[in-house]
């Protein structure tokens, strides 16, 4: 039988699964490493029930929420807690109006106990307290009032935590400060805070105190701060063979070492690389056709042209002053240049940097589009028209 041959007897699957680029995983849609997998669950799991408050970091699009959402689902399973996941990014907007800001987080989190749980309770109830204790005590005082609802401790996941701004952010850290005595009866027994950036590491401009408010002092409870990595090779492996094993479509060893080499592994760009290969190329639609390493590169070729969105949101990151400290002199050859260990430090966590070892670009891709980025962004501050 040749590569790429399906037996006769064999039939492709209703509906074919693909290579996630967006949004949470769902396993009946996509290849997918077990988000669980992925986590220390052992340590998260003495956390909670150390009646911990912790955070859960990582650069975008590398599995976080999907990550949470299981976890959701694993503890609501066993029983013993109720855990409810929430994404506060909806807050954002309201920036540093603190009374639009918690108005928004209590709706969402009202609305996911009752979709996830059942539970309406706290939908029932927010906005009385918010209208009775304002908008800098309505958070705290509703999370235990709900607390109080049901003898099981309650589990709360906040997710893209780090995209509130101003003064919402911070009232949104020191109500859950304020309510930590209480827990597990009073409050919730374990929160988990998740976003790109580790709390220590927030900067945050607060126009009631006229100045910055470090993410350390607004959330001093923090029990452990958790990385979730990128995958191994292992795993990149792994998912490409979930590809074959369905379709019967095959991929070389030069194309499999070309996705490792070039993505090292970063979760969104193995699966844009194989999405590209195997489904943007029409050709290769065709499932016995073999993916090899000139599909990968042309692949590569097509995200890093096409600025696709996950790339170009890199620009974002490289606006930040302590980044451009330590990207510009990587780029040229000067390692870290004159940038402190918590600059370098800051700049591995959100996935610009290898993890380990001596400082450099975290995989091909980004030291080439990451450079693209900077020149853009150096265009941008010229003021004055070019005359030709």
């Amino acid at each position: 039988m040749g590569a790429g041959r399906r037996p006769l007897n064999e039939t492709m699957p209703m509906v074919e699964r693909f290579f996630n680029t967006s949004g949470p995983v769902v396993a009946e849609d996509h290849y997918c490493i077990p988000p669980l997998g992925r986590l220390d669950l052992d340590e998260i799991l003495r956390l909670i029930d150390g009646k911990r408050y912790f955070v859960l970091h990582a650069p975008r699009q590398t599995g976080k929420t999907s990550a949470l959402l299981a976890l959701r689902d694993l503890l609501n399973g066993r029983g013993a807690h109720r855990c409810v996941y929430t994404n506060v990014e909806t807050g954002q907007t309201a920036r540093g109006d603190v009374a639009a800001g918690i108005r928004t987080v209590l709706a969402e989190i009202s609305e996911r106990a009752l979709v996830a749980l059942g539970d309406g309770f706290l939908d029932e109830t927010w906005e009385r307290t918010l209208d009775r204790a304002g908008p800098h005590g309505a958070l705290r005082q509703a999370l235990g009032r709900w607390s109080l609802n049901d003898p099981r401790p309650l589990v709360l996941l906040l997710d893209e935590i780090d995209t509130l701004v101003g003064d919402t952010l911070i009232s949104v850290l020191r109500q859950l400060r304020a309510g930590y005595d209480m827990r597990p009866a009073g409050f919730p027994q374990s929160v988990i805070l998740c976003g790109v950036r580790d709390v220590r590491d927030y900067r945050i401009h607060s126009a009631s105190a006229g100045g910055i408010v470090t993410g350390g002092s607004a959330f001093n409870i923090k029990a452990a701060s958790l990385r979730l990595g990128d995958f191994d090779e292992a795993d990149v492996r792994a998912l490409l063979g979930q590809h074959t094993a369905e379709t019967w479509q095959q991929f070389t060893e030069a194309a499999l070492a070309a996705v490792w080499d070039q993505s090292q592994g970063q979760p969104w760009l193995v699966n844009a690389l194989a999405y590209e290969a195997c489904f943007r190329n029409k050709a290769n639609r065709d499932r016995s056709r073999t993916i090899d390493g000139e599909a990968v590169m042309d692949a590569r070729e097509g995200l890093v042209l096409g600025r696709q969105t996950h790339l170009h949101q890199l620009a974002d990151k490289l606006d930040e002053e302590r980044v451009r400290r330590v990207i510009e002199p990587v780029l040229s050859g000067d390692a870290a240049g004159r940038a402190s260990p918590d600059d370098v430090e800051y700049v591995r966590d959100l996935g610009l940097l290898a993890r380990s070892g001596t400082a450099r670009i975290a995989n091909p891709i980004y030291r080439e589009v990451i450079p693209r980025e900077l020149m853009y962004a150096r265009e941008a501050e010229i003021a004055l028209e070019t005359e030709w």
